[in-house]
């Protein structure tokens, strides 16, 4: 079975939707699946150093005041703890998420982009590192087994650029308008964090009507 999905690591939902779709694949496991993550960027014009916190970012960013922010944050680290995750968003640093996607094309080619994926989503939401500085970018690809001078380079020269690019106009010309996007198949759309259930029934579903015809 073929799953892509078009995430950002700055999406907590997107963080969320791949720990329930992964628990809902352990209750499957006649489904061969083969996850591709696609890049998508929720704020393509964020800067890579920002004077703001999460709070204000996201105050400015839906015109609220700061205590909405803070209240949909801690409903948000609520909703992760209840996926297993432990989100603190206290130590969040907002920033261009551009190059950690180009890294996550890196890690495709050498066979480790969901151990990338999973180290960017933690160093955002749950260590607190700025995952726009390329020296940090290139530490985290060093832990998940990349050499660090390749990621930097990679990086500095933007070589990857073009596949962000092409990701996000895929995801425009399928009409996604807000991630996580899942795409089975390349047939069957499902958007959100959707839970556990949901998924599993989702996936049940696309199995039988395979092996039906």
């Amino acid at each position: 079975m073929k799953i892509e999905i078009w995430s950002d690591i700055a999406c907590p939902f997107c963080y969320i939707g791949k720990r329930h779709l992964e628990k809902a694949l352990q209750q499957l496991p006649e489904i061969d699946a083969e996850i591709t993550w696609k890049s998508f960027e929720l704020d393509p014009n964020a800067p890579v150093n920002s004077e703001l916190d999460i709070y204000d970012t996201l105050a400015k960013k839906y015109g609220r005041d700061r205590r909405w922010a803070e209240q949909m944050n801690a409903n948000m680290v609520n909703m992760a703890s209840k996926a297993g995750l432990s989100f603190d968003m206290e130590s969040v640093k907002p920033t261009n998420t551009f190059n950690a996607h180009q890294l996550i094309h890196l890690a495709k080619e050498e066979g480790k982009q969901d151990e990338m994926k999973e180290a960017l989503l933690s160093a955002y939401f749950s260590e607190g590192k700025h995952v726009g500085k390329l020296e940090t970018l290139s530490e985290i690809a060093g832990e998940v087994g990349i050499e660090q001078q390749k990621a930097r380079n990679i990086l500095e020269n933007n070589s990857y650029s073009n596949k962000v690019v092409k990701d996000v106009e895929e995801a425009h010309s399928l009409g996604v308008q807000g991630v996580p996007f899942f795409y089975i198949n390349e047939k069957y759309g499902l958007s959100g964090a959707q839970p556990v259930e949901v998924f599993v029934e989702v996936l049940t579903e696309i199995t039988q009507k395979n092996s039906a015809k």
